[in-house]
């Protein structure tokens, strides 16, 4: 922990910039309340600008910029003037590579007063954790064409998997789940297809009994990707920490996403835990372009984010103070997570949060 907590915060696209300001309320108001000495710098970097400037999503020199920085809070990609790939190449995965935000991590959550669609679950159900691997896989952009464009077209799209980039987020999520300490036992839960994709994820699965040799407490567990999206549903309280690959991890939190409420509350880090490195924290939800500028937006999602942001940093009052206040709000004053139903306005929402903390 810093004696100055500095963050970088880009707004981002359409309703971007609505729900990082409420979020940068709450992160003012929080360590003002906890003595926090806090510094924000914000980066013009949006689809807006892309338009503008000819066509170029970030510098060298703001990625470099953005490197003094131990947390970035960012807001939303994407834009219906932008072709889909893009500024989410252009942007968010850089990001991720630049920084080697090798760490992917989703807290799936149920809060009070939000419903889920799963019939009798909870918030007692629902509470782990997905760790994702977030610099490998089909990510990595290895591939190419054939007679592009022809009727003998090929395409190919490689997966990439090392066994330093596996090894480490196994690790991390063995950590995880002796940090989490779940009272109803700690468990770290690989998910794979080893019985199909037989080389990359026999790596996976042979790096992840090795590495869980040195976690005599910890429980090891293994599901197929399609048996888990199936429990997801039927027994997520079945699940501490699942620990994934890059390409199911990103199809499974969605899905976990939808479990915890929608994307209105889901929030993500991208998390380089080595010291000095540089971690981004955001909300799921996309930047939702037919809601921009009308106020209506759920900014929960991003305080969340704030909260991980702070646990992250080690101000663990101030993220467990956050929390709270989201825990109240949702039990309490909202009416629902959707867009415009909520019962209040955008900015209405951040100062009820700022008000509980």
């Amino acid at each position: 922990m810093s004696d100055l907590l500095r963050v970088a915060t880009l707004g981002g696209d359409c309703t971007g910039p609505e729900v990082v300001a409420e979020g940068v309320k709450v992160l003012k108001e929080v360590a003002k309340l906890e003595n926090i000495k806090l510094e924000l710098v914000d980066f013009d970097i949006s689809a807006t600008r892309y338009l503008k400037n000819g066509g170029v999503v970030i510098t060298d020199e703001e990625i470099a910029e953005l490197g003094k920085f131990s947390s970035i809070l960012f807001g939303a990609v994407g834009h219906p003037d932008v072709k889909p790939g893009i500024l989410e190449k252009g942007l968010l995965l850089r990001l991720r590579f630049v920084f080697d935000q090798y760490i992917n991590l989703r807290p799936v959550k149920l809060f009070p007063g939000v419903e889920t669609p799963l019939k009798n679950k909870g918030p007692e159900d629902l509470d782990f954790v997905v760790v994702r691997e977030n610099t490998e896989d089909m990510y990595v952009g290895v591939g190419g064409y054939l007679k592009k464009g022809t009727p003998d077209e090929v395409a190919t799209q490689t997966a990439i998997y090392t066994r330093k980039g596996c090894e480490r987020c196994i690790r991390w999520a063995f950590e995880l789940a002796r940090k989490r300490n779940n009272p109803k036992g700690k468990k770290v839960t690989l998910v794979a297809k080893t019985n199909v994709l037989t080389y990359g994820h026999d790596l996976w699965m042979r790096t992840f009994q090795e590495v869980g040799a040195d976690y005599p407490d910890v429980q090891k567990d293994y599901n197929h990707v399609d048996a888990c999206c199936m429990w997801l549903v039927k027994s997520p309280e079945y699940y501490d920490v699942i620990v994934t690959t890059n390409m199911f991890g990103d199809i499974i939190t969605d899905l976990a996403g939808v479990l915890q409420g929608g994307m209105g509350v889901a929030a993500g880090g991208n998390i380089n835990p080595d010291k000095g490195g540089t971690s981004m924290f955001e909300p799921m939800g996309g930047s939702a372009p037919k809601y921009a500028g009308m106020n209506i937006i759920n900014p929960i999602a991003t305080i969340n984010a704030v909260s991980m942001l702070l646990d992250h940093e080690g101000y663990s009052a101030a993220s467990k103070r956050v929390m709270k206040a989201i825990q109240f709000v949702t039990g309490t004053k909202m009416k629902s997570q959707v867009a415009g139903k909520m019962g209040y306005t955008t900015s209405e929402i951040g100062d009820l949060i700022c008000e509980n903390l």
